[in-house]
């Protein structure tokens, strides 16, 4: 049987409540279900396809490939719909922040490499998702390069020689005289150079014009093309009748201006998309499974039912399945987020992912398992392929925009026309308006107020993936912050000492052969030199033995002699049940503080030598100093909620903040993921989380924050503090609503002007040259707008 919520399978008898439907595998996701409208509908294993109610139910094997060349959202639907024509493919799903496209095939039809062979072309290349992009970012730099050295070329030959003889300056104070062949010469260097331009460096934009057109979303792309084309052609015809008065200017400067925006745009989005490198190097390709001579190492994929599984101290464990046989305590923090190692023995369900401490497992093979941390691979694939593509608001605009726009330089041509003026005027003024609305203003608006608060948030310590945060932040109501490592610091440290004066230096000296997060602590916490230890001994789950070869509390040099009457002091260091099964004397004082430290969610660890315990200490995972202040301040005019893999004891300190709203413990990374989809539908969701468990909860939330523990949650969040100071985290929202701030003075600024100038240009009043100058102050204002500091906005 598996869980209602996360699809782990349940222990016997599952976890049931009368109010609630459904059987559940631990608490936390009891207490998920509580919250949620009905747990019947939330697959932790699937929750991710929820964020995008596209067609991701069909059957069929699943692919995710990396598709290079994406220019815009408008490319999604265009991606789509090339990988659909395929026979054999089910559907996809393209997410233009993350270049990737979720296909849903049927292997019997066609396989990965025709279905990327399929979507490749027209400047597109897909590949297996794991490729990198560096070749594209290369192309990408090549063409502003060449065009901005042939811009300049072009914009040197107006400035020497054009523009003078538009101005009507006097022949004689020319260079030469541009009404010969010397001026057709000009005049084709300046086509040639333009056309370099246009061609080389404009071609994703070109491109983007024609995806547009055949997805049947016109966006901004298309205005620009044509706007851009429109001078060229008009311009091109002129020098061929032997003129002068050319336009190749302006188509310059408008590709050029876009590319800027657009490249850096891309420089953002490669940052944005996760590639997973990290956590799939953790994944478990291989297994040692036990046969009757030994055992044998074999792929994870051809394991069966049946089989079991051997994982010794160091080893992943391959598979999510029952141990039939060992002790060994394990870390499950990279599944799970829980801080504490757990001891595993025979009846006890074992992680898929998690590493042994120590000990040696057996663990079987049963049908349909996988492994916990493959299904959070999949989970974060599901999520961050699904997840609908960021759309500036200019292209959201643009679905109205640019059929206006061609309808009113259709009009001012046909009026020019019907009014009696040549067809050349005619067709300049049509030119102009196509010219003057040309969005550099309303395309620059985003990508520069967004330049200025990547910037600023560099300068606090945080790093924006994705510049979506810039949306998303302003508008977040609720705020989910993961317990480990976010609102702690993740790492384990002696909490608390009872007893013998000599009980840290003697528990470190037989714990610094252990291999453990709490044995690491244990011996950090002491200064001293450490003695050696004769005899070691493991007792998986439960703790070490040794016997002293010196002295535990060091002071003092001994002789040989008096090193071996020191001989033979046993110690121990572990859990209750290993002096109880040694029947050593546990005096009620230590044995109660054990009981105390457990119910506060930290760990235990009892010392005692020569048959008797002599003290107790507490190993616990510290909150981080400033994590009330943090809760205080977004808690202000936000909600505030903690989630856990650990226990309920282990988050009390944070239930009982005045701050926090709701704290849900003893939650897997399914169920974090459920959670953050639930208050989704309430509003906007933060998540601030740190590790590889957090990573799909990052993705599903409408912002992601991490702490820069690990390149997966990076690559999963919007935001990354890499300063280790969480209250660079109400900084994030400070400083996106005040770079959103700026983005709407931006477009602010872009519609008045654009509501002044094309009534301007539709009445004649603009040449295509003057409507190129507007177009460029325009831009000019917005530049400097965006270049002003945030910092004072945000303070406010």
């Amino acid at each position: 049987m598996t869980c209602t919520l996360c699809d782990l399978p349940t222990p016997d008898p599952p976890l049931t409540d009368p109010e609630v439907p459904g059987e559940y595998c631990c608490r936390g996701c009891l207490e998920v279900a509580r919250t949620v409208e009905d747990p019947t509908d939330v697959d932790g294993e699937t929750a991710a396809e929820s964020v995008d109610a596209g067609p991701d139910d069909a059957e069929g094997e699943t692919a995710f490939l990396s598709v290079s060349g994406m220019h815009c959202a408008t490319c999604e639907a265009f991606i789509e719909s090339r990988a659909t024509d395929r026979a054999g493919v089910r559907s996809a799903s393209a997410s233009y922040p993350t270049e990737t496209v979720k296909v849903t095939y049927d292997p019997d039809e066609t396989d990965r490499e025709a279905i990327a062979a399929a979507i490749s072309g027209l400047g597109y290349r897909a590949d297996a998702r794991d490729v990198g992009d560096d070749a594209d970012e290369t192309v990408s730099t090549g063409r502003l390069l060449v065009g901005g050295f042939f811009g300049m070329m072009t914009m040197l030959w107006y400035l020497l020689f054009l523009y003078p003889v538009y101005l009507e300056v006097s022949p004689e104070l020319l260079l030469f005289d541009l009404s010969g062949s010397a001026g057709a010469y000009l005049v084709a260097n300046v086509w040639l150079m333009a056309t370099v331009v246009l061609g080389y460096t404009g071609y994703p934009l070109f491109r983007g014009a024609y995806v547009s057109l055949r997805a049947g979303h016109p966006n901004m792309d298309l205005l620009v093309a044509l706007a851009a084309a429109a001078a060229y052609a008009y311009s091109t015809v002129v020098a061929l009748f032997g003129g002068t008065e050319v336009y190749f200017d302006v188509a310059v400067v408008v590709v050029l201006a876009v590319a800027v925006g657009n490249y850096y745009e891309g420089a953002i989005k490669r940052r944005a998309a996760g590639r997973l490198a990290d956590l799939t190097a953790e994944r478990v390709s291989e297994a040692r499974r036990r046969t009757d001579s030994g055992t044998e190492t074999v792929d994870v994929e051809s394991l069966t039912p049946g089989d079991e599984v051997v994982a010794t101290a160091g080893d992943r464990v391959p598979v999510d399945g029952p141990v039939v046989e060992g002790r060994a305590t394990v870390d499950e923090s990279l599944v799970t987020g829980e801080s504490t190692p757990v001891a595993k023995e025979p009846g006890d369900e074992a992680i898929g992912g998690a590493v042994v401490v120590d000990g040696r497992l057996v663990v079987a093979v049963e049908a349909g398992e996988e492994s916990t941390l493959d299904r959070v691979v999949r989970t974060l694939w599901d999520v961050q392929s699904t997840r609908p593509g960021a759309q500036r608001l200019a292209d959201r605009i643009a679905a109205v925009f640019v059929p206006l726009v061609f309808v009113l330089a259709g009009i001012a041509t046909g009026w020019q026309l019907f009014a009696g003026a040549r067809p050349g005027a005619a067709l300049l003024v049509g030119l102009s308006v196509l010219v003057v609305s040309c969005p550099c203003a309303l395309g620059l608006a985003t990508p520069l107020a967004v330049a200025r608060g990547v910037r600023e948030a560099l300068d606090a310590g945080v790093v924006i993936t994705d510049a979506s945060a810039f949306e998303a932040a302003p508008d977040a109501d609720t705020v989910v912050f993961d317990k480990t490592g976010t609102l702690t610091t993740g790492e384990m440290r002696i909490l608390d000492r009872v007893g013998d004066d000599r009980v840290p230096a003697r528990a470190a000296a037989i714990e610094q052969y252990a291999d453990h997060p709490v044995a690491a602590a244990i011996v950090d916490d002491v200064d001293a030199a450490l003695p050696s230890v004769a005899d070691f001994e493991r007792a998986p789950g439960r703790g070490v033995t040794g016997r002293l070869a010196a002295r535990a509390d060091g002071a003092t040099q001994r002789t040989d002699e008096a090193a071996r009457r020191a001989d033979g002091v046993a110690v121990a260091a572990g859990s209750l049940d290993l002096f109880e099964s040694r029947d050593w004397e546990i005096p009620e004082t230590y044995s109660e503080r054990a009981r105390e430290a457990s119910a506060e969610g930290n760990v235990p660890v009892l010392v005692g030598w020569d048959g008797r315990v002599e003290g107790v200490l507490v190993a616990g995972d510290r909150p981080r100093p400033e994590w009330e202040a943090v809760v205080d301040d977004l808690a202000a005019d936000r909600r505030v909620v903690v989630l856990t893999g650990d226990d309920s004891a282990a988050a009390a300190r944070f239930r009982a903040h005045d701050g926090v709203s709701e704290v849900f413990a003893g939650v897997p990374p399914e169920g974090k993921t459920a959670v953050v989809e639930q208050f989704a539908g309430d509003g906007t969701v933060a998540m601030v989380g740190d590790g590889v468990n957090d990573a799909p909860a990052l993705a599903a939330a409408d912002l992601g924050i991490a702490l820069d523990h690990t390149a997966l949650a990076a690559g999963a969040a919007d935001a990354v503090v890499t300063t280790e100071d969480l209250t660079a985290a109400p900084a994030v929202f400070d400083l996106t609503a005040a770079t959103n701030g700026r983005i709407k003075q931006n477009l602010g600024w872009a519609f008045v002007y654009n509501a002044v100038a094309l009534p301007l240009a539709v009445a004649g009043a603009l040449n295509p040259l003057l409507a190129a100058v507007a177009m460029g102050t325009s831009s000019l204002l917005v530049v400097l707008n965006s270049s002003r500091s945030l910092l004072s906005e945000a303070e406010e």
